[in-house]
């Protein structure tokens, strides 16, 4: 019996020790080299991204957002998918609660994205890491896993992938807004197509072989059943939790 017990013991302090090889192999550094080199990969997503901002400076402006308004809430609010549901719903008087339980559906998954960075971001101090944090899009998070993943310390590289998202984000906006009588349907031009081809990229950059198949078929399984049964957007955050409740069924198991 005692020799059970020690046995446990020794085996419950190697799992213990191996946790804590684990954190500090995920040790990452916070330098400008790393900021340099995030702002430097993000800048052709950007570019993509832009196009995007164009397309809600124009709904934004037809929506009745001034120039500096619609400036004003991509600099704040960072998030392609939730603004332009807020234009689809803006209306005056301005259906306050209606918008806020609407975009906070559609940004929950960056509660998903946010634990996936912990690993790494545990070693941060708050100030940076919740100051990048406030930069997370969804291109440049997938870019900044995929660079962690693969062995990257680079703990700054988020913000400054972030940071060339934000600035094309809100200068394209702009444009979008002054230019919005001249650009007129943006679903001409085909920038209504720019992030679905955003993601299609990364999702291929993303992919790890076969190994993936699972969790990628449920979250898009799920995604594709909550569209056509639920309104609104909870088809994101629920494809995504299932997707991430079969990768950790799998990985416990």
């Amino acid at each position: 019996m005692r020799a059970e017990s020690d046995g446990a013991v020794r085996e419950s302090d190697a799992g213990a020790e191996r946790e804590r090889e684990a954190h500090t192999d995920r040790a990452v550094t916070f330098s400008w080299a790393g900021f340099r080199d995030g702002y430097r990969e993000c800048v052709p997503i950007a570019l993509g991204v832009a196009g995007y901002g164009v397309v809600f400076g124009v709904l934004a402006r037809q929506a009745g957002l001034s120039v500096t308004e619609a400036a004003l809430m991509s600099a704040t609010v960072l998030a392609g998918a939730a603004q332009l549901v807020a234009v689809e719903l803006w209306t005056w008087p301005v259906p306050a609660a209606t918008l806020l339980v609407t975009t906070t559906v559609v940004n929950l998954r960056y509660l998903l994205m946010g634990a996936s960075l912990r690993p790494w971001f545990r070693h941060l101090s708050p100030a940076r890491a919740y100051g990048s944090v406030f930069f997370t899009a969804d291109e440049n998070w997938a870019l900044t896993m995929r660079e962690l993943e693969a062995g990257s310390r680079q703990g700054a590289f988020l913000l400054g992938s972030g940071v060339a998202i934000w600035t094309f984000w809100v200068a394209a906006t702009v444009v979008g807004a002054t230019a919005g009588g001249v650009v007129g349907d943006p679903a001409r031009y085909g920038l209504d197509f720019v992030l679905a081809a955003i993601f299609l990229t990364l999702a291929v950059d993303l992919w790890d072989g076969r190994s993936d198949l699972l969790p990628w078929a449920a979250a898009g399984a799920v995604a594709v059943l909550a569209a056509g049964a639920l309104p609104g957007k909870w088809y994101i955050l629920l494809g995504g939790l299932a997707g991430s409740l079969v990768e950790v069924a799998r990985y416990d198991g």
